[in-house]
């Protein structure tokens, strides 16, 4: 099989809002594929489409090659799914909870029994495995999810946040059981984030979703090279100054990309460490102050910034988020 996903053109709809916009993507067996982007952009009706909870209004899309439409029942039996808030049985214990799933994918008394000990052995919950969930810390429970997502073999699994909301720490865990089993499982992972620093640890390929459409699309590395050299920010007395600054390094050429977030400016160049005495003595020509200036590697966040024109987190909340909530809010 030579793509685990691939769309063509899928589009997604809700009257005259548009959630995905004419997504083409092809991801290879094996492969840890990341979805990046502010809340709202479409990460998540995009993962609802492939894994055949929602209807595409247009494009068509396979996953595991079968048509998420047409055989949606196959897909369903090649898939894991880890969804964005919990769906565990509380009043379950974690060994119940996976029994159960289990049960709902046809494993046998022998399979489901030697299967729920090896992922429970994957996430390290053994020894809670008899333990009501509803004592489960939020990365405990986040653990079991995804263990419960890996009960049946799938070949594909589609993590949706899977660290929202937990602290650091639990955060980096989590990370570690992703690769894990990516690695040991040889699952094909497919996963939803906003956090730029869990998009660059964990995915061999980034697609960075904005307002439904791929605005870039590469490995980590590639993404943060394509910028061209270091970055440069300044930090500005008066944000009033900034359209005038960015015109004055645009029109000297003296930086490949100049964009802008609030009251900063950052300007992509080579060898950042020799330019930055002629960028702030062309702040001062142009009578603009500087009020701090900063060296560093570009960022994901900055090629979202050089793509979108603003920061991740700048993001309100959009129409097509406010209809993926009530989606969310009719299934429960």
């Amino acid at each position: 099989m030579l793509y685990a996903i691939e769309t063509s053109g899928i589009t997604k709809h809700f009257n005259e809002i548009t959630a995905v916009n004419n997504i083409s993507i092809s991801v290879k067996p094996g492969e840890l594929f990341g979805l990046l982007g502010p809340n709202g952009a479409g990460k998540t009706t995009l993962i609802n489409m492939l894994s055949t909870m929602t209807e595409p209004s247009g494009g068509s899309a396979k996953v595991w090659g079968f048509d998420v439409q047409r055989q949606a029942g196959s897909v369903r039996q090649n898939i894991g799914m880890v969804f964005q808030g919990t769906t565990l049985d509380d009043r379950l214990t974690g060994r119940e909870n996976l029994d159960l799933h289990g049960r709902l994918y046809g494993l046998d008394s022998k399979t489901r029994k030697n299967r729920i000990n090896e992922v429970l052995s994957l996430v390290e919950l053994t020894d809670r495995a008899d333990a009501i969930v509803k004592t489960y810390s939020g990365g405990m429970m986040r653990r079991l999810e995804i263990a419960r997502g890996l009960m049946h073999h799938p070949h594909v699994l589609f993590l949706d946040e899977p660290t929202l909301g937990l602290d650091p720490q639990t955060r980096l865990h989590i990370w570690e059981y992703i690769k894990t089993l990516n690695k040991e499982e040889g699952v094909t992972i497919m996963l939803t984030t906003h956090y730029m620093e869990e998009a660059d640890h964990l995915c061999n390929r980034i697609a960075i979703i904005d307002h439904g459409e791929i605005v870039a699309l590469d490995t980590p590395e590639a993404l943060k090279n394509s910028l061209g050299g270091d970055v440069i920010t300044l930090g500005l007395e008066n944000p009033d100054d900034i359209t005038r600054l960015c015109e004055a390094y645009q029109k000297n050429g003296c930086a490949n990309i100049v964009s802008r977030k609030m009251n900063e400016v950052f300007i992509t160049v080579k060898e950042g460490e020799r330019q930055i005495p002629h960028v702030l003595a062309l702040a001062s020509k142009a009578g603009i102050p500087i009020q701090s200036v900063s060296l560093r590697k570009p960022t994901l966040d900055d090629v979202f910034i050089h793509h979108t024109g603003r920061a991740i987190r700048d993001k309100e909340v959009t129409e097509v988020e406010k209809v993926e909530y009530k989606l969310r809010s009719r299934r429960k």
